[in-house]
């Protein structure tokens, strides 16, 4: 079987997009795993299937490179919206999208026909502990600079849930920063149990952070936009930061607002094409 894709990647963090209103893909699961490797498949940090909705304009389906299923990825979202607007699927420069976390509305900046950067409202952050989640005591209504033990070392932590679950760590140098070897101690912690997207951050300033990002299910990427989110979240929460920050990561910066009165998070970055191509995928 034969299937057409689009390569496309925001800051770095790169999946694979079907259009499934054209193409049918039986078992997402399989075909994220194999499409993701980077040495055998085409190479990605997974698989986004792009489909109709009943409630919003577009759906976002999303798969890890594990094969396991997310709720939300902003980085991807990003990407459909240039999709669905640069193939002819929509003409507004609003739209909704419906995703596992609830439906995402973005406003396209559009130059010459192409969209160059997109605005998400990524709503409000989940702050409560058994929602997001993390175990904490009965008693305890947020997760925020707790004091926790991961693989025998303490750290503070607070987590934020932005749709997936986050832990936000706030570290001296992200560069020089271990994350291969910490990263995947707090995906498999007890403490989270629906394992974690972890996110190690230094900040430079009140309006500027470092961050590096080990997600579950992909290890680390270059970019995670719902880690993004959180980790300016965290800061603000933390008073380290304004509500405003620019994010320097791997691949590239985002802008991310967290409007503490509307209670909702804006995230305003790029959204990149690399290729179209036609993968041949067995079963």
């Amino acid at each position: 079987m034969k299937i057409k894709f689009t390569k496309m990647q925001g800051c770095g963090n790169d999946y694979i997009y079907v259009n499934c209103m054209e193409e049918t893909i039986a078992n997402p699961c399989e075909v994220s795993r194999y499409i993701s490797d980077r040495h055998f498949g085409i190479g990605s940090d997974g698989l986004i299937l792009i489909c109709p909705s009943d409630t919003a304009d577009f759906k976002m389906s999303m798969y890890n490179a594990d094969g396991s299923e997310g709720k939300m990825c902003g980085n991807g979202i990003r990407c459909v919206a240039k999709y669905v607007y640069e193939h002819g699927l929509t003409d507004k420069e609003q739209i909704s999208i419906e995703t596992k976390s609830g439906i995402k509305y973005l406003d396209l900046t559009v130059e010459d026909g192409n969209v160059c950067v997109v605005k998400v409202d990524m709503g409000a952050p989940v702050l409560k502990p058994e929602e997001i989640p993390v175990v904490a005591d009965k008693e305890m209504d947020t997760f925020i600079n707790q004091p926790a033990c991961i693989g025998g070392r303490e750290y503070n932590i607070t987590c934020v849930s932005m749709g997936n679950p986050h832990a936000v760590v706030f570290v001296e140098d992200t560069k020089n920063f271990d994350i291969h070897k910490y990263g995947p101690l707090f995906e498999a912690s007890p403490l989270f149990p629906d394992s974690v997207n972890t996110e190690f951050v230094q900040v430079i300033s009140r309006g500027e952070i470092n961050m590096r990002v080990w997600e579950r299910g992909s290890g680390e990427t270059l970019a995670c936009g719902t880690g993004t989110c959180a980790s300016v979240v965290a800061c603000v929460l933390n008073g380290k930061t304004d509500e405003e920050v620019t994010v320097h990561l791997l691949g590239g910066d985002l802008f991310i607002k967290y409007d503490r009165k509307k209670g909702t998070v804006f995230m305003t970055g790029p959204a990149v094409t690399v290729f179209d191509g036609e993968i041949e995928i067995n079963g």
